[in-house]
């Protein structure tokens, strides 16, 4: 029985990528299909990061084409090619850095920092080339949570750019690294701002597919010059599932769907804790707040993370979760969760469009 093309596509047709919730031919992820005689090729290209899924992807998908009648051998490749992304209207792109992500929360203390580093770690390990801004100007983490000891500098590229640090191999630079540990940033708004942009226009970043930019809890100056002057793809909003943060992180998410960046998702902190001693579980900030905010927005719950001790103790240690514990449930959570913002990224042109209210006409 001689084999088709068509026959190699309606199989591929019942597999849904899990990161892209479709499949590899309605998303467009099918470069090329070769039948010799009873051997098939298929080339499959992914636009996100995705280096611990991919070979498993390609497994799975040749073990089903061989099962067509008259295929004995079925060769499948899955390469990741991470392209730039269009980003806000009258913004200009910013040199060697194909992709920037905000990392957002409507308050303080939700655990937004710990998720910027943990994202921009695993998007490393899927084999993405990372950077970290730290654009929480009055409380820099960055530094800690990636184990730069205090009063380490970066270097100046002919007196014009500042050579971001390097650690975990993800690049990352922080206010921290110009100031003393100790000095609180006294600044009014148009010079948090101006330190903003200095920093990221201003760093010589080496040919990132991602930017992780770790923002400055609330809706205020700073969120409106990223806005304003920085070529963003999309924001993570980061909650816990307590009324109070979620009331916070509403505004967060109407403030960049006002300014025209799609919100790739929302992260939930907090969401369960398990005693250590007798592992009985309860939801001290309260139950699904993330995924009624989620629901509300049209936006994809990204994540959901327990309060756990060892978040907090590796973060604070230099090592978050990712790196420390990779086999670890919490680390394979935030894997997850970075490829579904690369999804998210790739497919960007239609999270614009579902964002979009329906209009519909009438003859009423």
């Amino acid at each position: 029985m001689t084999v088709t093309r068509e026959a190699v596509e309606a199989v591929l047709r019942q597999y849904t990528d899990p990161n892209l919730n479709q499949d590899p031919v309605a998303a467009g992820c099918v470069r090329s299909i070769d039948v010799v005689g009873d051997h098939v090729s298929v080339q499959i290209e992914l636009g996100y990061a995705a280096g611990l899924f991919r070979s498993g992807w390609a497994q799975m998908l040749a073990m089903a084409i061989e099962q067509l009648d008259g295929v004995t051998r079925a060769d499948v490749q899955v390469d990741c090619v991470i392209r730039s992304h269009k980003a806000q209207d009258q913004v200009e792109a910013l040199a060697n850095v194909k992709n920037i992500i905000a990392v957002a929360s409507g308050k303080g203390g939700v655990g937004k920092s710990t998720t910027a580093a943990n994202l921009a770690l695993a998007l490393a390990r899927e084999g993405a080339r990372v950077g970290v801004l730290d654009a929480d100007i009055y409380g820099p983490s960055q530094g800690i949570m990636f184990g730069i000891p205090e009063g380490t500098r970066p270097e100046i590229r002919d007196n014009k750019a500042f050579i971001p640090l390097e650690a975990h191999g993800v690049q990352v630079m922080s206010m921290a690294f110009l100031s003393d540990d100790k000095t609180p940033m006294v600044w009014r708004g148009p010079m948090v701002s101006g330190a903003l942009l200095q920093l990221i226009t201003q760093t010589a970043w080496n040919d990132l597919d991602y930017l992780v930019v770790d923002m400055p809890p609330g809706t205020g100056d700073i969120q409106l010059t990223l806005a304003q002057k920085v070529p963003v793809v999309g924001a993570v909003i980061v909650t816990t599932p307590q009324d109070l943060a979620l009331l916070d992180a509403k505004k967060g998410v109407e403030m960049f769907r006002k300014v025209n960046i799609p919100v790739l998702g929302v992260v939930e902190n907090m969401a369960i804790h398990i005693c250590s001693n007798c592992g009985h579980a309860e939801h001290l900030f309260g139950e699904g707040g993330g995924e009624k905010l989620a629901t509300q927005y049209n936006v994809e719950l990204l994540a959901s993370l327990p309060l756990s001790m060892a978040i907090r103790s590796q973060a604070d240690a230099g090592n978050p979760t990712t790196i420390a514990d990779p086999e670890s449930q919490i680390a394979m959570i935030y894997q997850q969760m970075a490829r579904s913002v690369g999804a998210r990224i790739s497919q960007s042109g239609q999270i614009i469009a579902q964002s979009m209210p329906n209009i519909t006409v009438s003859d009423d």
